[in-house]
């Protein structure tokens, strides 16, 4: 049962554009939870509200409730703490354990459902991953005219639960430990889940330039999702980090919020495809500088006032003017917690033989945090159902 709240006087300050705002809006509807919704782009003093509680920073959400108390960007398991809402799952032990909800971890789920398993789901934020904050997909088989991250993401949630897989959206898993001849599964509240096998579907997350004035710009002038944060740039002039498809995919879709987007990679040559690279240059209001290196973000009054470059070529260290930073230039794994557990690469990514096992035996890997996956949503979908099938003739030997 859901907690009510005094006078049911939640205030959500987001846009109509922002993945996670509708995340939270979502979370609110299905555990019926009454709020009201507040619009920054259309209300100038909620604007200068959420500037206010966020040290000048525009983060959304930004959500209030009755006793004062703020969450800002909340996750799915602070909300359901904060509404004192049960997180737990039904039973202590599970067929198999799928850790991560995104297009390989949902799909391993149901084919595994399918098939009369028992599983469970574990996601620590919204269904659908990287894929699920992505503002179209363009190349997912089956959808001619495209498909929105979002609504591929509702699908394959909804393509799970109808299969019986049971799943939780606000929960972090923070260690998987063996006890022979079972895995246990701690979430971050201390609870243990026992399987006969689990997988680590975890996806990456965006790496970071770790340059000076980085760190303190997060959320203010640097950014890493462009449909979450591109609208703030109406009219204004956006740099892109990032010569790979990634870069270019955002760039593009950051003009319709800005009159100027440029991309700049320290690269000599770019590394996107020649698809990409042509709308680019179709694009009257979009240039690309290869060869150079963003080394610095300068502050000025807590904003960004210049953007250091060297020019690899010779040396030259030159200041660009721009009013936001997207920086797409690769991804970290998600694989914190299970490094200690099993094989990594030196970045992190988890090393699987040919069935897709890791170096611990019944614990398998599929999708972006796997060493080898192509960081693409077909072939995520592709190893989720490779890895249903591996964990089930491993679970057949096993008894």
């Amino acid at each position: 049962m859901s907690k009510k709240l005094p006078d049911n006087q939640i205030l959500v300050y987001s846009t109509v554009w922002c993945p996670d705002c509708k995340r939270a809006k979502k979370f609110f509807g299905e555990q019926r939870i009454p709020y009201v919704n507040i619009d920054i782009e259309q209300d100038a003093e909620a604007m200068a509200y959420v500037e206010k509680v966020n040290q000048g920073k525009r983060i959304i959400p930004t959500i209030v409730f009755p006793d004062g108390s703020i969450l800002v960007e909340p996750s799915n398991r602070e909300l359901a703490d904060k509404l004192g809402l049960q997180t737990k799952a039904q039973r202590q032990f599970y067929d198999v354990i799928v850790i991560g909800g995104g297009p390989a971890g949902l799909t391993a789920a149901f084919y595994l459902a399918r098939e009369g398993f028992d599983v469970l789901v574990i996601e620590k934020a919204g269904l659908g991953g990287q894929a699920g904050i992505t503002q179209t997909l363009d190349n997912y088989p089956g959808f001619d005219e495209g498909v929105s991250g979002m609504e591929f993401s509702d699908r394959l949630g909804r393509q799970a639960l109808r299969f019986g897989v049971e799943i939780l959206q606000a929960n972090e898993v923070i260690n998987v430990i063996p006890q022979s001849p079972y895995l246990c599964v701690i979430t971050a509240d201390g609870v243990e889940y026992g399987a006969r096998a689990a997988l680590v579907a975890t996806g990456a997350r965006y790496q970071r330039l770790n340059i000076p004035g980085e760190d303190e710009l997060i959320g203010t002038n640097i950014h890493f999702c462009a449909t979450c944060d591109g609208a703030f740039y109406k009219g204004k002039k956006i740099l892109v980090v990032g010569g790979g498809n990634s870069g270019f995919e955002e760039g593009l879709f950051l003009t319709k919020f800005a009159k100027q987007v440029d991309i700049v990679t320290h690269l000599p040559k770019l590394k996107s495809s020649p698809i990409l690279q042509d709308k680019v240059t179709s694009k009257a209001n979009m240039s690309v500088t290869t060869n150079h290196a963003v080394k610095e973000f300068k502050i000025t009054d807590s904003r960004l006032s210049g953007v250091v470059v060297e020019d690899r070529s010779n040396g030259d260290l030159k200041e660009w003017q721009y009013d936001g930073v997207f920086v797409f230039i690769g991804l970290s794994p998600n694989s914190d917690l299970v490094k200690d557990q099993i094989e990594t690469d030196h970045l992190g990514f988890v090393i699987t033989g040919n069935d897709l096992m890791s170096s611990l035996p019944g614990l398998f890997a599929a999708g972006d945090v796997r060493l080898g996956s192509t960081k693409q949503a077909a072939s995520a979908v592709g190893e989720g159902a490779t890895a249903a099938l591996m964990i089930r003739e491993y679970l057949k030997v096993e008894g």
